[in-house]
């Protein structure tokens, strides 16, 4: 299979981990391509991804009963997070160790880097760790602790944890809230605090957000915009964010 092709399908199959469907239309969006180029793609494809009623979903005659669990925030502002995880996943090198954040948009993140690239990799979600376990070069290392069906996030049971002892070059830290004057938010104390644990112990803070979180304010506080060393978004942010020292990347 072409190697173009394969990568398309490939997108295709991680965006169905995450919801029941998707319309043609808003596929060939997500992947910058034409309707009649997917379902060329389609046609010749003999993996899990049909084209039924101008719906792609999963091929029912392949599927299990082990798909993961979809959460209602998974299911919002897709294409946004795409472009978010794709400009966030170049970011990632060889030699890399990186944490990756809980949060709807991290997995965009994880399923977009470029699986020949050699990296570790620490994550404390499930949703994470499922997409970075099928990558060929990257070494998982999952952070223990009680497990919430509502996020799908490790909380740790003991003071001491696989943050405290691993330094990473690059922490993805995703936002629920993101203001110029209240800073960075997220919906769980808990997580918030991981967030900051991370924040403190890697060379290069990254704030990876799509544009719906601006200006809002969540009840969890992770810390202010001049904590991180750059914010990705999706878009062009508003002009009060040229107020803060921190570099901007969007696409």
């Amino acid at each position: 299979m072409d190697k173009k092709v394969q990568s398309r399908i490939q997108k295709l199959e991680f965006l169905l981990k995450q919801m029941d469907k998707i319309h043609l239309r808003d596929a060939a969006d997500m992947l910058n391509v034409s309707e009649m180029t997917i379902r060329r793609d389609l046609s010749t494809n003999t993996g899990s991804v049909v084209l039924l009623g101008g719906y792609i979903v999963k091929d029912p005659q392949k599927a299990n009963d082990n798909n993961y669990l979809i959460f209602e925030q998974e299911t919002k502002h897709i294409a946004e997070k795409m472009q978010v995880g794709k400009l966030a996943a170049e970011l990632v090198q060889d030699g890399d160790v990186v944490f990756f954040d809980c949060g709807s948009t991290v997995p965009f993140i994880a399923s977009q880097i470029n699986s020949s690239i050699k990296f570790t990799a620490l994550c404390c979600s499930i949703n994470s760790f499922l997409v970075l376990q099928e990558k060929p070069h990257c070494h998982v290392i999952l952070c223990g602790g009680h497990y919430s069906r509502h996020n799908s996030f490790l909380t740790p049971i003991q003071l001491n944890t696989e943050l405290d002892a691993i330094c990473t070059t690059k922490a993805f830290i995703s936002a629920a809230g993101v203001d110029v004057k209240q800073g960075v938010t997220c919906f769980n104390v808990d997580e918030a605090k991981t967030k900051h644990k991370a924040m403190v112990k890697t060379k290069q803070a990254i704030l990876v957000f799509d544009h719906s979180k601006v200006n809002k304010v969540q009840q969890a506080y992770v810390g202010d915009l001049a904590q991180f060393d750059l914010l990705v978004c999706d878009q062009t942010l508003p002009v009060i964010f040229n107020t803060i020292k921190s570099p901007i990347l969007t696409k």
